[in-house]
């Protein structure tokens, strides 16, 4: 049994010094920093969410040496943010893997000298694509069953063959989640590209709410999304949408979840025409809209 768990050590450790190679300190303020890791060369990928909103940091790449870093895109629907680095490193290739349940996970994070700190779970879920709050679409849900510290967060997760199920972020109520390394693969050249990834939007915050018994019957569904504001000047206002209205359509599909509402707004539907059925004074109109790019911000 000594040697089995000595032999278990040992790989451990092994894996813990090749992740550290991929590992660099975001520096965020003085006595804090946030972990990145090395994508490939010149980029860094980390949380997007927990990324203050400057364009360059100071950072402590793989190994100890001091660097700078600027920020070559950022994206609040699938939180990641890229950096490019003012130097090129030769980390280790990043190969992808595929997370399931019950597995082993190792989660690293950088310590803010060039060295690692590391974490040991298991894949607690590992459920199908997604849709985030802000409109990204994750193409696993991916969560640990693992404590993690805020400093690590945007650091890589391996399982035990060590390839890599993407970078950790925290969900709600700091659930450790997984940015899958499909989706980082998918945005990084986006971001790289364009600074950021624009989708469709149409410039109002909705609640859900009861559709009125009524009308329960003429509107086909129970529920629907209530207009609580609207954007001034955003696509909405301008086709007549007003603050009250109850959107029971979108593109004759049920709104009755925000997300599966913005799920109809992805990049492609930029320049497109929404078809929205609203309740508005006790009846049933109809609205269209035309789509637009999400404003920054």
């Amino acid at each position: 049994m000594a040697d089995v768990l000595t032999e278990l050590s040992n790989h451990l450790s092994a894996r813990t010094a090749s992740a550290q190679a991929l590992l660099v300190s975001i520096k965020i303020a003085d006595d804090r920093h946030l972990t990145g890791t090395l994508w490939n060369g010149d980029v860094v990928v980390a949380s997007e969410q927990s990324l203050p909103s400057q364009e360059e940091f100071a950072v402590i790449a793989p190994g100890g040496a001091s660097s700078n870093a600027r920020v070559a895109g950022r994206d609040p629907g699938s939180n990641l943010v890229v950096l490019r680095l003012a130097q090129t490193l030769s980390p280790p290739a990043i190969v992808p893997a595929e997370a399931k349940v019950g597995t082993l996970a190792f989660a690293y994070g950088a310590d803010g000298t060039g060295g690692a700190t590391a974490r040991m779970g298991i894949v607690n879920l590992a459920g199908p694509e997604w849709l985030s709050s802000a409109g990204g679409r994750i193409d696993k849900r991916v969560v640990l069953d693992m404590r993690l510290a805020a400093a690590e967060e945007g650091g890589p997760v391996f399982d035990v063959a060590g390839a890599c199920l993407g970078i950790t972020a925290f969900g709600p109520r700091r659930q450790v989640l997984v940015i899958p390394t499909t989706t980082v693969n998918r945005m990084v050249p986006a971001l790289l590209r364009d600074g950021r990834v624009a989708r469709g939007w149409l410039g109002v915050a909705l609640q859900p709410v009861a559709v009125p018994d009524a009308l329960q019957e003429q509107a086909g569904q129970a529920s629907g999304l209530m207009v609580m504001s609207l954007a001034e000047g955003g696509p909405a206002a301008k086709a007549g949408i007003l603050a009250g209205d109850i959107v029971v359509t979108l593109n004759g599909l049920p709104a009755k979840r925000f997300r599966t509402f913005a799920k109809q707004l992805g990049t492609e539907s930029i320049g497109s025409k929404a078809a929205l059925r609203v309740i508005r004074g006790g009846s049933i109109v109809s609205v269209e809209a035309t789509v637009e790019a999400r404003r920054p911000g």
